[in-house]
């Protein structure tokens, strides 16, 4: 899930600290790392992004990055459009979001093997949503607008799952970049292993050694 890299788009509560044009460069390097981590377990790779992203998108990312646009808005309607629109026979989806690219490649490995035997699978994040959910086929009504982006994203879709007598699984509960605090705990970490998110890495050393000169 990404949004085309323009300042006051991507990132708003980051902006509220950084400069405009260092976080829309933050956001690049967490969307290519997390490209990358899919890349790493084998698995296809699609970018969904709201109507009128595309264009934008596709200039940025290699060419042979499928970038889909969503039907309706919102990030409920997005991951609606995933699961609609990638969804098909005998194929699991995964959703992550974009600022989670020091994630475990176990992690997402996990969470395709959950689908076997369970409809839905979901990542909690560490601020009561959520960095991942997967499942073999869409299913209306699971995703609440009213509820993205708040304390209570994840129970609520859990109860919505519930509430459709669906199956879930749980994966590992992780952190994503949404405020100052988060990216300089991902600094700290990238710090002792860029491998895990090495553009993310490279970037936030560079801004190191600018505010050290």
């Amino acid at each position: 899930m990404a949004k085309a890299p323009r300042a006051g788009h991507v990132k708003t509560r980051l902006a509220s600290v950084y400069p405009c044009d260092q976080v829309v460069e933050l956001y690049r390097a967490l969307i290519e790392d997390t490209i990358a981590l899919a890349r790493t377990v084998g698995v296809s790779v699609a970018v969904m992004c709201p109507a009128g992203d595309a264009g934008e998108i596709r200039a940025w990312l290699p060419s042979e990055v499928r970038v889909v646009e969503q039907c309706g808005k919102g990030l409920a309607e997005g991951l609606t459009s995933a699961f609609e629109l990638l969804c098909e026979p005998e194929r699991r989806v995964i959703a992550i979001n974009g600022d989670s690219p020091h994630l475990p490649p176990a992690v997402l490995v996990g969470a395709f093997e959950a689908l076997t035997d369970h409809d839905l699978v979901f990542g909690p994040s560490e601020d009561g949503g959520f960095y991942l959910v997967g499942g073999s086929r869409a299913h209306a009504g699971l995703f609440d607008p009213i509820a993205m982006g708040t304390g209570a994203a994840l129970e609520v879709l859990v109860a919505r799952g519930r509430g459709l007598g669906l199956t879930a699984a749980v994966s590992e509960k992780w952190y994503d970049v949404d405020v100052p605090t988060d990216l300089e705990r991902l600094a700290r970490e990238l710090r002792a292993r860029p491998e895990r998110a090495p553009r993310t890495a490279a970037l936030l050393s560079h801004w190191r050694m600018c505010e050290g000169e």
